[in-house]
């Protein structure tokens, strides 16, 4: 039984048992002046739209609210990081909540951060600070190759699918995207009527399961490709070869959030968890990979393509560069997926302990794109846990062009973080096929959240790039990022990553460190 159901259960016995005792003691006792407000509230907090889990929970969702209402007293306390030493937890995520309901997201008394802590990180700022108004954070996907190339935000949401999400969070988060002039990926699920009715800019991504483009006998169906990315609404399509969550494992939708709606979308059966294989089966090599880039580019009509990857062996994504420059075929876009995860459910082994994190697989591929002499030819896409302008603008500053986020993306509809998601229970609706909670989750409502945190993050970030004297984000430079090491040992990025020179690999100056991975690459075969 639902709480709902069980909330007008009790109500109706409460109602009752009220009516027999004021029959039996002649009214003397009005039990409801005690009971009434109680259903009252009950009854308003079930009709609001603003907040999820009083719809679904009412009366006693109150009880997580008054909790949150500690929370800037006590955020100080509870603060944690990742693996990279992000701030994240409980700070960061009140952060998106204030600036997606559009409330006061200042604070006095100063950062609840030890800045003498080893980790700490941040921006010199200039006392020759820009116009604010004159910055400009957008970014141009698509070389010559394109004929409809795209200009996209600095900030994007990143791939979640329908069937992970609920059709209302896919709804809100297009319709989000659409007001805020920003992109939505669909993550590898495929095209859902709900990416597509609010008509906000989609990245399509294509898995190993190839859903919107498959096959009866699961392969890739070019004719079912080239209809739907044809779509005005497409405007780049994203291969996706490994994600963070679970690197060198295939997605995974539980049978017990399958619908047959989802079913049809996907051309999958009822009844079995919906496992993507591992590997692509349209391609094979290196060189087969850049074909299939090609191809997808041809039947697109000339919208930008990239694939998505988690940096493992460095060895192969070398012989993906030297199948670009054997072929000289490149695609307009590769997004870093780090291996610390995201949204995605995944086996605790897959998430903590395989594929390289975020931070040094930026800097890998910025400076191998560099050492081959195609980085002014291909964006570079950072996804993973970005919450904050500052995240944004660290990653930009080590090579990435934009960013997607997920989780922040997630927490702008609501999400509370109880990791439910791969057991149909959400309790905000978000990553939920059960109707009762997904249709608690008022779309236009989260819809304005999203908006209001992207433009509030892009706001920050243009206030970040004008503090430091920047007028594009492009002019971020490694050097820009101070980080502290130990004790009083600073160093900023560019001492502590190194980088490539510009064709510095072709040119055969190769480093120690990289000999034997880039002699032993091929870009017909992955593995030597």
């Amino acid at each position: 039984m639902r709480p709902v159901q069980i909330f007008y259960l009790i109500s109706i016995c409460l109602l009752v048992l009220t009516s027999l005792l004021s029959t039996i003691w002649g009214g003397s006792i009005h039990l409801l002046w005690l009971f009434g407000p109680i259903i009252l509230i009950g009854l308003y907090d079930i009709n609001q739209k603003k907040h999820t889990v009083l719809r679904l929970y009412p009366v006693v969702g109150h009880i997580r609210y008054l909790l949150e209402s500690f929370r800037p007293e006590i955020q100080q306390y509870f603060v944690e990081s990742d693996t990279n030493g992000m701030p994240i937890s409980r700070e960061f995520r009140s952060l998106v909540y204030q600036r997606a309901k559009g409330v006061r997201d200042t604070r006095p008394f100063g950062t609840v951060f030890d800045v003498y802590r080893d980790g700490y990180e941040w921006v010199n700022h200039s006392l020759a600070p820009t116009d604010v108004h004159q910055v400009n954070s957008n970014v141009k996907f698509g070389d010559i190759d394109c004929s409809q190339p795209y200009l996209a935000s600095a900030l994007n949401i990143s791939a979640m699918s329908f069937g992970s999400l609920s059709q209302n969070a896919i709804l809100a988060l297009n319709q989000g995207a659409k007001a805020g002039g920003f992109a939505h990926n669909t993550g590898e699920g495929g095209l859902s009527p709900y990416h597509l009715k609010p008509g906000g800019d989609i990245i399509w991504q294509i898995g190993t399961g190839y859903f919107g483009c498959r096959d009866v006998h699961g392969h890739f169906d070019e004719s079912l490709f080239q209809k739907n990315a044809n779509q005005d609404v497409v405007k780049m399509i994203e291969i996706k070869l490994s994600q963070g969550a679970k690197p060198g494992h295939g997605g995974i939708l539980p049978a017990v959030k399958l619908t047959e709606e989802i079913a049809q979308i996907r051309h999958v059966p009822m009844g079995k968890d919906v496992i993507s294989p591992a590997a692509h089966t349209a391609f094979s090599t290196p060189v087969g990979l850049l074909e299939f880039v090609d191809k997808l580019r041809k039947l697109s009509g000339g919208k930008p393509i990239g694939f998505k990857l988690c940096i493992g062996r460095r060895q192969e994504f070398f012989s993906i560069c030297k199948a670009m420059l054997e072929t000289g075929i490149v695609p307009d876009f590769i997004t870093i997926d780090g291996s610390e995860g995201g949204t995605g459910a995944a086996p605790v082994e897959l998430t903590n302990s395989v594929g390289l994190p975020l931070k040094d697989a930026l800097v890998f591929v910025n400076s191998v794109l560099i050492g081959i002499g195609l980085r002014d030819k291909i964006r570079i896409i950072a996804s993973g846990k970005s919450l904050s302008a500052f995240h944004l603008l660290r990653l930009l500053a080590l090579g990435a062009d934009t960013v997607n986020a997920a989780r922040a993306m997630m927490f702008a509809l609501g999400c509370i973080q109880s990791r439910h998601c791969n057991t149909d229970k959400c309790p905000t609706g978000i990553a939920t096929q059960d109707p009762a909670r997904y249709k608690a989750l008022d779309v236009a409502d989260k819809a304005k959240r999203v908006t209001n945190y992207h433009a509030s993050i892009i706001e920050n970030l243009h206030e970040l790039l004008a503090a430091i004297g920047l007028t594009d984000t492009s002019q971020l430079k490694p050097e820009h990022i101070n980080h502290r090491v130990k004790g009083t040992d600073i160093k900023n990025y560019s001492q502590l990553y190194s980088c490539l020179d510009k064709g510095q690999l072709i040119d055969g100056d190769i480093p120690e460190e990289y000999v034997n991975d880039w002699n032993s690459a091929d870009a017909r075969c992955w593995q030597p």
